[in-house]
């Protein structure tokens, strides 16, 4: 065994678990300030510890028994739950979940960026903890992820085909899901019914070493008007076994009103550069948010967690101030739902966003919903958001800003600083690269309100929404 090794496995004893850290881990602290990160502990419990890496400043490890349970505790719904890594805190009680996604806003904002801020108001919680998501992904796998128990007994499993989620850090390994209380019912019961009729009828799963095998993956996406789309992604194209499983579908349940099929060869199953072929009803389906429609097809963004995305709308549309007479620039659009839900409180907005196809689709949509008053354009944000667009297109009044999970560019923030819009509304997927951003606007903003939202019930993402003012 490697000194690096030997170093890395430790044993503690009697350890509080004091906060909850990073991408859904614990944080446990010995008396003597070693840090160690958990997966599988709560904030509160004490626990017995076995290190198994080691960092420069802290340790990884897993709990080996429980010593006191913590009354931050919940039991979990899925049994699955601690190996698909889709729910890092079932475990948890939902109001320390949101406890904790507020701490985690807070102190980002406070020790990256070192913002002063104003009093926060209380993280906007989900009405629904559990069926929330309107999009799930999920793959086949012709050799499923076996647990320990599995490996070690003698018994020779013949069942090997898998349809859920990969095993977090491992590509080719595919946990099979019995259960999933992410998505409504109906999803489950799609899922459910294609494992059913492909194991009967001997359908192939994907082998992603040998790349080999016919179903590769299933999409459902499920939204709050009743619609379902269903895409299965195929990869050696078995015609009479892919209507076989088409038909099936398309007869045994009618709420699907989008069903449609990929032939993907290629060594990866993103889809975006594949041809999407309609088997039966439509390619799309509609979601709905006060009145305005959005046309999703298979590739369109959209919020995964419909009813609270119209909270996070609804939130940044109160804090962007709108009387009408406002022109507002909505960076990073998407697909334009920003921009359309704010558009009749505004008197022009202009929407940027760098992928063509997303713009393509505010543009349908705003059509759709007979919106006047939207621009959509579609360029790299740095390249497309300059002195001499603003000069064309006009001086905004208010900035929205909605960017990725690696926030804006230096770039981008430099001409927000140039330009000097009296309000800037920025929401965020990641209070870090917020925190940092936001840093950079201090010079010309101050921090007036500060809203976390709750869009991912029993994960530790947070969405984040910040008003700025420009300084007097």
């Amino acid at each position: 065994m490697s000194k690096r090794r030997r170093r890395a496995q430790k044993t503690f004893e009697n350890v509080p678990v004091v906060d909850a850290g990073a991408r859904g881990k614990s944080v446990a602290k010995t008396e003597e300030g070693e840090v160690i990160f958990l997966t599988d502990a709560v904030p509160g419990d004490v626990v017995n510890i076995q290190t198994f890496k080691k960092k420069k400043s802290f340790y990884e490890g897993r709990v080996t028994e429980f010593i006191e349970l913590s009354d931050r505790r919940a039991q979990p719904v899925c049994k699955h739950f601690n190996t698909c890594g889709g729910c890092k805190w079932q475990h948890m009680t939902y109001e320390s979940q949101l406890f904790f996604k507020q701490k985690e806003v807070a102190e980002n904002l406070r020790r990256i960026g070192h913002l002063d801020l104003p009093e926060m108001t209380p993280i906007a919680g989900s009405s629904e903890q559990y069926h929330y998501r309107n999009k799930m992904e999920f793959s086949f796998s012709a050799n499923r992820w076996l647990t320990l128990e599995e490996i070690q007994s003698d018994v020779e499993i013949e069942d090997k085909k898998a349809l859920g989620f990969h095993i977090p850090g491992m590509w080719d390994k595919i946990l099979h899901l019995d259960e999933c209380h992410l998505h409504p019912q109906i999803g489950e019961d799609i899922r459910l019914s294609v494992h059913a009729f492909a194991k009967a009828e001997n359908i192939s799963y994907f082998n992603p070493r040998e790349k080999t095998g016919t179903l590769r993956t299933l999409m459902l996406r499920m939204s709050s008007t009743g619609e379902n789309m269903v895409v299965i992604q195929f990869f050696e194209d078995n015609e009479a076994q892919r209507i076989a499983l088409l038909d099936h579908l398309k007869e045994n349940f009618p709420q699907i009103t989008s069903l449609q099929y990929i032939i993907n060869e290629k060594a990866n199953d993103t889809i975006y550069d594949q041809d999407v072929i309609c088997y039966n009803g439509r390619d799309h389906i509609f979601e709905e948010m006060e009145g305005l429609q959005f046309k999703i097809n298979a590739k369109s963004f959209y919020q995964t967690n419909s009813k609270q995305a119209y909270e996070l709308y609804k939130i940044t549309r109160d804090f962007a101030g709108l009387s009408g007479e406002e022109l507002v620039y909505d960076l990073y659009t998407g697909t334009g739902t920003i921009a359309q839900f704010v558009a009749k409180k505004a008197k022009h907005v202009v929407g940027i966003e760098a992928i063509p196809v997303a713009i393509e689709d505010a543009k349908t949509n705003a059509l759709h919903n007979g919106i006047e008053n939207t621009t959509f354009f579609a360029g790299d944000m740095k390249d497309v958001f300059t002195q001499e667009f603003i000069d064309e297109h006009g001086q905004p009044d208010i900035v929205i800003t909605d960017p990725p999970r690696d926030g804006m560019h230096k770039d981008v923030v430099a001409q927000l600083i140039k330009l000097s819009a009296q309000r800037i509304v920025y929401v965020s997927c990641n209070s870090a690269t917020q925190a940092r951003d936001l840093a950079l606007l201090d010079e010309k903003y101050s921090i007036v309100k500060v809203q976390p939202v709750d869009m991912f019930p029993q994960t530790h993402h947070v969405e984040n929404v910040v008003l700025l003012e420009l300084k007097s």
